[in-house]
């Protein structure tokens, strides 16, 4: 009786777990990690994308950039050619 009481707060593992079970849980760990390492894979797919957007704003503002002087440019002949009329 004695015996009984020091072993309800021990864990163990019983004689009752067969082979399915282990091989159940071993598949389901493996298939954690699968399903983990795809998620990152995922991920660094998409930061990748999101840096060659990154790059593609920038140039993107440096045109606008340039359209904006060209235009400018372009008002200045066409207020020359309007003065020498």
């Amino acid at each position: 009786m004695n015996n009984a009481k020091t072993d309800v707060g021990r864990w163990h593992l019983s004689r009752q777990i067969g082979i399915a079970m282990i091989f159940t849980l071993v598949v389901q760990g493996a298939t954690a990690l699968l399903w983990a390492g795809s998620a990152a894979e995922r991920i660094r797919q998409l930061e990748q994308r999101a840096d060659a957007g990154q790059n593609i704003a920038e140039r993107l503002a440096s045109l606008e950039a340039h359209m904006v002087q060209t235009r400018q440019s372009l008002a200045r002949i066409e207020n020359r050619l309007d003065n020498q009329d």
